[in-house]
């Protein structure tokens, strides 16, 4: 069995290699990983679980973590050629500085099942879900140019983040960055468009329903009620949305009156009509929408076992049509609307790569995390309790969101939901406060960094490759430190205090 899994991987590599080399891109890297894990020690899997304990894991494991959001971070500035031709190996050498040290200290076995976890439940589906929200919003095309006023500007950012609670921060995020880019290519000042699109679009606008950001979903998958995020998570919402459209409005309207003074830039997009092409790919966004709230929804119990992960079958089905649905969006929709939005793989060819690396050297922090008070983190951890062991909700807030902001923001919801008791029927009733601040935490600050959530180095990508000139890894947490950090203190005065 283990050579007709090998066989069937590699024919399927090779094919999809030779005719689809960028949707392979994300899912043939991982998938010959697992299917050799699976040859060379898929028998040891038969029926144990090879798990690394975090009681053994110190800090210098996350040191790989650390190097690649260095090489992230500085790469690009000092050496930008070398970065943009070496970003995927630069990402798998940082990988390899983890799993090479682990399978020496833990085991082959070990290390390939940690692996082969992460790879299967978190960065396939992760990825796979990207590619169809990139491949389908790629696929709208909204004819009509708009002239990005301050006030405009102000309406697509607010609309967006009402968007964003029903399709996903991705999901709104890769419908409206290409509209919102189009609409500001004649500014002389575009870049502060993107990044408060990133902040508010990409991330405070999920806040609304558990379909908004993972975390939230998988608070629901746990108990926590569909409408319990509408209901307590409003008031930070209303309160920190209202406040960066605000100051966007401010900021945006003192940069137009500046652009008055110059000669104006020429407008590359032609006026036209208001027309959306590409139909099918808004039916097949909110197919996509539907699937994944069927996944966790539908719960037949049963699964297939895969290197000894246990993998739902609503989990598998729910991967494949999404799948099929990338496949639809590409077959059926022409080529004179993917050339209208200057559609490119690049963006999501970068974002596969570098978050290849993140979730794989991210391995060690989650274990770590899951720890608890017995692991490395144990000294952050206790921040979060005061002195007669209760819930301290300021602390939850920031810490639960200055991990996410580095971190994946899905496992570090976990880990705190579960540090607070993890009984959905307390924490939505007497402990609601805290469950409200670590929702809050791990969905807003997920904006403080490019690597925080999805699609903020997604929507990076796509502006870059429309010619605009995005901040650095450092240049983008200058932005969101003068202007997200006095909205969270401003959230801890009102809500958590």
């Amino acid at each position: 069995m283990s050579f007709h899994f090998l066989l069937v991987a590699v024919t399927l590599a090779c094919i999809a290699v030779l005719k689809y080399r960028v949707i392979t891109a994300a899912i043939i890297g991982p998938s010959a990983i697992i299917a050799g894990s699976f040859f060379f020690v898929g028998g040891a899997w038969a029926g144990e679980r090879v798990h690394i304990d975090g009681q053994h894991l110190g800090a210098l494991w996350i040191v790989p973590f650390v190097g690649l959001l260095l090489s992230i971070a500085i790469v690009p500035l000092t050496h930008p050629r070398f970065w943009h031709h070496n970003f995927g190996k630069i990402a798998a050498a940082w990988a390899f500085a983890f799993l090479l040290p682990s399978s020496l200290v833990f085991g082959l076995t070990s290390t390939l099942y940690e692996l082969a976890h992460t790879l299967l439940l978190e960065y396939i589906p992760f990825v796979v879900l990207l590619l169809a929200l990139f491949t389908v919003a790629g696929g709208v095309l909204v004819k009509v140019n708009l002239h990005g006023s301050p006030a405009l500007n102000t309406t697509i950012l607010g609309i967006g983040a009402l968007i964003a609670g029903v399709a996903g921060t991705t999901g709104a995020a890769m419908l409206l960055i290409r509209p919102v880019i189009r609409a500001n290519d004649h500014r002389l000042h575009n870049v502060h468009v993107i990044v408060f699109f990133i902040f508010i679009v990409g991330n405070m606008g999920g806040a609304l329903t558990p379909l908004g950001d993972p975390p939230l979903f998988l608070g629901f998958l746990k108990g926590v009620g569909f409408f319990w995020p509408t209901v307590h998570l409003f008031g930070p919402w209303l309160v920190v949305v209202s406040a960066l459209l605000a100051v966007f409005f401010v900021l945006d309207s003192y940069l137009f009156r500046l652009e008055k003074r110059h000669p104006p830039k020429r407008d590359p997009t032609l006026d036209s009509r208001l027309s959306i092409a590409g139909w099918i790919n808004i039916a097949l966004l909110a197919g996509i929408v539907l699937v994944v709230l069927s996944s966790g929804l539908w719960k037949p119990g049963v699964g297939l076992n895969i290197c000894g992960v246990e993998i739902g079958l609503q989990d598998l089905l729910r991967d494949v049509v999404l799948l099929l649905i990338t496949w639809c969006s590409w077959a059926s929709t022409s080529e004179d609307i993917r050339a209208g939005n200057d559609f490119s793989w690049a963006p999501i060819v970068e974002v596969t790569k570098l978050f290849g690396g993140i979730f794989i050297t991210l391995i060690p922090a989650i274990i770590i995390l899951k720890a608890g008070s017995a692991g490395a983190l144990a000294p952050v951890i206790r921040l979060a309790m005061d002195e007669a062991g209760q819930p301290n909700n300021v602390m939850y807030f920031w810490l639960a969101g200055g991990l996410s902001s580095f971190l994946d923001n899905a496992p570090t919801y976990l880990v705190f939901f579960n540090m607070a008791g993890g009984d959905p029927a307390l924490l939505t009733g007497p402990l609601r406060t805290t469950l409200t601040a670590i929702s809050v935490g791990a969905v807003f600050m997920g904006a403080n960094t490019y690597i925080g959530n999805a699609p903020n180095l997604m929507v990076k990508a796509i502006a870059e490759s429309q010619g605009i000139r995005m901040p650095s890894f450092f240049g983008y947490m200058a932005w969101s430190g003068a202007i997200l950090v006095p909205c969270f203190l401003l959230l801890t005065w009102l809500f958590f205090l």
